[in-house]
C-alpha cells in the first residue's frame, strides 16, 4: 500500500479523487493501491524550553543562553491533532512506501519530514510531489514525475535551520528581557524577524514624531495658461522669494527650449505573493494575512497556481499551458483577451525566465473559474487574470516635453505628458501615482500631469508671475503595502555591508511569513492598525528601547 500525505484535508480530498481512493475513513481515503491522509498543517513542533529538563521551567539569567545538544520534536497539544497524528502514525507504519504530498515549499516539506521523525518511519522508501496547482493535469503529470526524496533534502536543511534559528533567538531572548525588565508581570517577546520589522515601524514613527515641518516658498509664472516653476532649489524665507518675483515682474516671458522625448512604460510584471499583498493592500486596503487566506483557497479551489512563491516570471516549459488559458479566460474576459494573439503570444524575457524561478513560478490562474465568488475573493482572483492578461500587452507610451523659458535671467520650466499608446494601462483604471508625486508640491505634480500646447522656440509674450507657499512633510507610517516593501528590500536599511550583502536577494521573512509576523505583532499588541496605517504602541516603543539601549 502507498500511503500518501497532503498538508490539508481538502487538498487530500482532490488527490484521493484522482487516485480513485474513493473509501473513506476515519482520518484517511483508501483505494486503488493508495490510502491519502492528512496534517492540519505543522502536526508537530520543537519542544519547549523546560522539557529538556523540568529545572529550566524556572525562568533565571543563570539558565541562559539555552541551545540543545540534539533538538526534540512533539505533537502539538491539540486532541484532534493527537487523534489525526495516531491515524498517520498507524498508516506509515504499515505502508511499502510513501509519497510527500504536503505544500511544495519549504514550509511543507518541514511538516512532513518531522511527522516522518516522529513516526519512526525516517528509514521507510517516500517520494516527493511537487505541485505548482490542484488542477486534474497537474495532478496526473505531478504524480508521473514524482521525485526521490533526497532531491528536497537541501529544502529541508533550510527549513530546519529556519525552524531551530527561530527558536534559539525567541526563547533565549524573550526569557532574557523578560526576566531582566519585566518584573514578573510583561512578557517581552522577542524574535528572529518579528523583533527588526517592530524595529522598522518604531523607527519610523519616532521619524514622524520629532521631524520638524520647515516651510519653504517657490516662485511659479503663469504664460499662456500654463505653470513654469523656477529651475533651481526652494527658497527658505518669502523676502528671498519676493527678490525674485520683483526681478521678473513686468519683463517679457521668451521660449527658450522645447524638448520632447517619448519614454516607454512597460507592463507590470506578474504576481509573486508579496506583490499581490502589497498590490491589494495599495488598491482595496486589504491586508497581508487575509489576501493570503484568499490566495490559498483560490489555489484550493484550483483556480490560481501556487501562491506562497517569490518568483514573479514563468518557465519555458508552462508556455503552451499559459496559452490554454488565456483561451478558456476568453469566457470570463472576451473583451480584454480579445487584441491578444493567443497563436503568437509575445513571450518576453520580461515573462519567461528559467533562472529567476526557483521552487515555484509567478503566481496565475490556471484557466478554470467559478462564479460567482465572494466579493474579496473575486477581487484578488480578477487581479491575478488581468495581471496574466497585462503583460501580454504593449507598452504604455507617453510623449514627454519640457519647456524652459525665461524671463530677466530667471529660468522657469514646464513639463507635460501625452498618452500616444495606452497599451496595457488599458486595463487598469486611471489614478494618480502617490508614491511619484508625494515628494513634489501639490500643483507640480498636477502640472507634470498635464499635456502643454503647442510651444515654440523663441516666442515671447506677458506673463503673471507668482509665490506659493508649502512646509515639509514628514514621511508617511507604515501601510502593510510599505512595510512588505521594506521588509523585502531591508539591506537597503543596513549598513554593515556583510549584513547589506546577505539580505540583498531574500530580505527578512518570506512571502510565506511576512504576513504571520505583522498579524504577530498585533497580536502581541506591540502594533496596531489604524485605517491602512500601522504604528508601534507604547509597549512596542518600550520593547525596541530597551533592545537598543538595555543599561
Amino acid at each position: 500500500m502507498i500511503v500518501v500525505l497532503a498538508e490539508k484535508p481538502s487538498v487530500a480530498r482532490d488527490i484521493a479523487t484522482h487516485l480513485g481512493a474513493k473509501m473513506r475513513h476515519e482520518g484517511y481515503f483508501e483505494g486503488n493501491g493508495y490510502q491519502v491522509t492528512w496534517a492540519f498543517g505543522h502536526l508537530i513542533a520543537l519542544k519547549d524550553f523546560e522539557e529538556y529538563d523540568p529545572l529550566l521551567k524556572k525562568w533565571t539569567l543563570a539558565s541562559l543562553p539555552f541551545i540543545p545538544k540534539e533538538f526534540e520534536l512533539k505533537v502539538v497539544e491539540d486532541a484532534g491533532v493527537r487523534k489525526q497524528f495516531a491515524v498517520i502514525k498507524k498508516l506509515f507504519k504499515a505502508a511499502e512506501s510513501l509519497i510527500c504530498a504536503t505544500d511544495a515549499g519549504r514550509e511543507g516539506e518541514l511538516i512532513f519530514r518531522y511527522i516522518l521523525s516522529m513516526t519512526g518511519c525516517m528509514k521507510k522508501p517516500w517520494k516527493r510531489l511537487w505541485l505548482s496547482s490542484l488542477t486534474e493535469e497537474a495532478l496526473s503529470t505531478g504524480f508521473q514525475n514524482v521525485k526521490p526524496s533526497i532531491e528536497y533534502d537541501n529544502l529541508y536543511a533550510a527549513a530546519k535551520c529556519r525552524s531551530e534559528s527561530d527558536w534559539i533567538v525567541g526563547i533565549n531572548a524573550t526569557r532574557n528581557f523578560t526576566v531582566r525588565y519585566g518584573k514578573g508581570k510583561t512578557l517581552w517577546s522577542v524574535g528572529r524577524v518579528q523583533t527588526p520589522v517592530l524595529a522598522m515601524i518604531v523607527n519610523r514613527d519616532n521619524h514622524i514624531r520629532y521631524f520638524i515641518s520647515e516651510p519653504f516658498w517657490e516662485v511659479f509664472t503663469k504664460y499662456r495658461d500654463i505653470a513654469f516653476k523656477l529651475k533651481g532649489d526652494r527658497f527658505v524665507t518669502k523676502d528671498a522669494a519676493e527678490v525674485v518675483l520683483n526681478a521678473v515682474t513686468g519683463h517679457p516671458f521668451t521660449i527658450d527650449k522645447v524638448t520632447t522625448k517619448n519614454e516607454n512604460e512597460h507592463p507590470p510584471l506578474l504576481y509573486d505573493l508579496t506583490e499581490l499583498q502589497r498590490d491589494m493592500n495599495r488598491r482595496y486596503g486589504m491586508t497581508a494575512a487575509d489576501t493570503l487566506q484568499v490566495a490559498q483557497t483560490l489555489y484550493e479551489q484550483k483556480l490560481i497556481t501556487y501562491p506562497r512563491t517569490d518568483s514573479r516570471y514563468l518557465t519555458n516549459d508552462i508556455k503552451g499551458q499559459v496559452v490554454k488559458t488565456l483561451t478558456s479566460l476568453q469566457k470570463i474576459k472576451p473583451q480584454e483577451i480579445e487584441p491578444l494573439n493567443l497563436a503568437d503570444l509575445p513571450f518576453s524575457s520580461r515573462i519567461i525566465n528559467d533562472k529567476k524561478v526557483s521552487d515555484h513560478h509567478a503566481i496565475i490562474p490556471t484557466g478554470k473559474f467559478s462564479q460567482p465568488l465572494p466579493f474579496q475573493t473575486q477581487q484578488v482572483y480578477d487581479a491575478i487574470v488581468t495581471r496574466l492578461i497585462a503583460v501580454f500587452y504593449p507598452s504604455c507610451v507617453k510623449e514627454l516635453t519640457t519647456v524652459e523659458g525665461s524671463t530677466n535671467q530667471k529660468t522657469f520650466q514646464a513639463t507635460g505628458t501625452r498618452l500616444l499608446v495606452a497599451g496595457w494601462t488599458t486595463l487598469y483604471p486611471k489614478k494618480i501615482d502617490e508614491s511619484k508625486s508625494g515628494a513634489k508640491s501639490s500643483q507640480e505634480a498636477q502640472e507634470q500631469t498635464k499635456e502643454l500646447p503647442l510651444f515654440e522656440k523663441g516666442e515671447s509674450g506677458p506673463h503673471e508671475p507668482y509665490i506659493t507657499e508649502g512646509k515639509t512633510k514628514a514621511p508617511a507610517h507604515y501601510t502593510e503595502n510599505a512595510l512588505l516593501g521594506a521588509m523585502e528590500t531591508a539591506g537597503k536599511l543596513v549598513e554593515d555591508e556583510n549584513l547589506k550583502e546577505a539580505l540583498k536577494e531574500k530580505g527578512i521573512g518570506t512571502p510565506a511569513t511576512r504576513a504571520s509576523i505583522i498579524e504577530t505583532l498585533l497580536r502581541r499588541k506591540y502594533i496596531e492598525r489604524s485605517s491602512k496605517s500601522l504604528t508601534a504602541t507604547n509597549l512596542g516603543c518600550y520593547l525596541i528601547a530597551l533592545i537598543q539601549d538595555p543599561n
